[in-house]
């Protein structure tokens, strides 16, 4: 059950920072690499969440 409720709650917040990240290529005043920090800011953040719920069992 606790894997369960991991691997939810990693799905949840991923689904959350993807849908961050890609309300603001939707204006046409930003560009892709205007966001691109973003995206790289977000991909870092939701790697280290999922290494933490899964890999790093001290």
């Amino acid at each position: 059950m606790q894997k369960f409720t991991t691997l939810l709650g990693t799905l949840l917040a991923t689904a959350f920072l993807i849908g961050l990240a890609t309300t603001l290529t939707r204006s046409t005043m930003i560009g892709f690499f205007d966001v691109l920090p973003v995206y790289i800011l977000m991909a870092i953040a939701i790697f280290m969440m999922v290494y933490e719920a899964f890999f790093d069992k001290k």
